[in-house]
């Protein structure tokens, strides 16, 4: 017995009403132009298949993380801008399941395409409540899943809708199948040697990763402000840097458990130091061993870049996940952006998960000559850790092979 995930190709849509949860969390400049469209446009193929079967198509998807209704979180840019990549008129609700919604879903026409409000200014959507998914659910025929980015969560329009589905009815979308097909490859047969680059900002989110992640890879690089917990756990004085005190054991664990397996385990020999958070800090290159007190480590330096280039040099996959430093700051985006650069030039398979690293690798414009952009980082992060996303669970059955 063998389980797959119900793909969309397995469904019979003909003439349906069908549902399509999406990620449509996209960035957007303080005048609410969206900056970058990747997650809109890696919806497309499902929803053209779902067109060419003569559908009528409802999407739903959150932005931000709306406190209450807020013009600032609609996704009406959303919707102008998908209308205009398929060259065709997308119909906008004025909410999620309100009057609005239901009169537009009710009347929708085969090949119509209908934008659901946001669905976090429903409160219910992040409980998982079952109401709310009822209600959705009472709108279409069929279920499809194509949004990535939040199936770790179990939220109602990716966990509680699919109970008003049977297996015939619910279904993963193409981006959703190929992302979680990638991630499995990936971690279980890589090519060697097999490079994880992990960065951001805490070793809490990423600790069970890290601890997954030490006894498949080969070699493990570790920078942003994580690495200052580490090097701490070597007994370097970090100065200001960011520290997670509760977690210096840890962090000695997974060196100690990297060095009985043989990983090779890189750290930061050099950081750019300021003594505060901003553009306009002073800030210096120093020796990790030289950090000033009361100075802060805010990227890795020239020297930690150099290391980490020549730890590529024989990979033959490379997966990154977290900046190596503040990247939003130009002045402290200099460490990522080399690595971005010096990982799309391997000839390595190159695997970036999601979130701030790919944002880093549409800044360098390196975005095209990577292997594979995942379009959600908490999600990717899990399928790494070996959890069984709440959003996909749903949509698995088991085979007869």
């Amino acid at each position: 017995m063998n389980d797959k995930i119900i793909s969309i190709k397995d469904l019979d849509l003909s003439n349906k009403k069908v549902f399509i949860r999406c990620d449509f969390n996209v960035p957007q400049d303080e005048f609410l132009n969206i900056t970058d469209d990747r997650r809109i446009r890696s919806v497309i193929p499902t929803l053209r298949y779902c067109l060419d079967n003569n559908c009528s198509v409802i999407l739903a998807s959150h932005l931000g993380r709306p406190k209450e209704i807020n013009s600032k979180y609609s996704l009406e840019p959303v919707a102008k801008r998908l209308s205009r990549l398929l060259n065709k008129e997308v119909l906008m609700a004025k909410d999620v399941i309100g009057q609005d919604a239901k009169n537009k879903a009710n009347n929708l026409k085969p090949t119509e395409i209908l934008l659901l409000e946001n669905l976090r200014f429903e409160k219910g959507e992040t409980k998982n409540d079952e109401h709310l998914a009822k209600e959705l659910a009472s709108m279409v025929d069929v279920y499809i899943n194509d949004a990535f980015g939040v199936c770790h969560r179990g939220h109602a329009s990716v966990e509680a809708i699919t109970h008003f589905f049977d297996i015939e009815h619910r279904a993963a979308g193409f981006l959703l199948l190929k992302e979680i097909e990638f991630s499995h490859n990936l971690i279980k047969h890589p090519a060697r040697p097999f490079v994880a680059v992990v960065g951001g900002s805490k070793v809490s989110g990423k600790l069970q990763a890290l601890t997954n992640l030490i006894s498949k890879v080969d070699k493990l690089i570790i920078g942003g402000g994580m690495a200052f917990t580490f090097l701490k756990a070597k007994g370097v004085d970090i100065g200001n840097s960011l520290l997670e005190e509760d977690l210096i054991e840890e962090a000695k664990n997974i060196l100690t458990r990297g060095k009985e397996l043989g990983v090779k385990i890189y750290l930061p020999v050099d950081v750019g130091v300021a003594l505060s958070c901003t553009q306009d800090a002073i800030m210096k290159y120093v020796p990790i061993q030289e950090i000033p007190s009361g100075w802060m480590g805010l990227d890795i330096g020239p020297a930690s870049v150099r290391l980490f280039k020549e730890a590529f040099a024989d990979a033959q996959t490379i997966w990154w996940n977290g900046p190596m430093g503040v990247f939003e700051l130009d002045k402290f985006s200099k460490g990522s952006i080399k690595m971005s650069h010096y990982i799309s030039e391997t000839y390595a398979t190159t695997v970036v998960g999601g979130g701030d690293t790919a944002d880093v690798v549409a800044r360098s414009g390196d975005t095209d000559e990577f292997t594979f952009i995942s379009t959600g980082g908490g999600a990717s992060l899990e399928l790494i850790e070996g959890k069984e996303l709440p959003g996909v669970k749903p949509l698995r059955i088991k085979v007869n092979e």
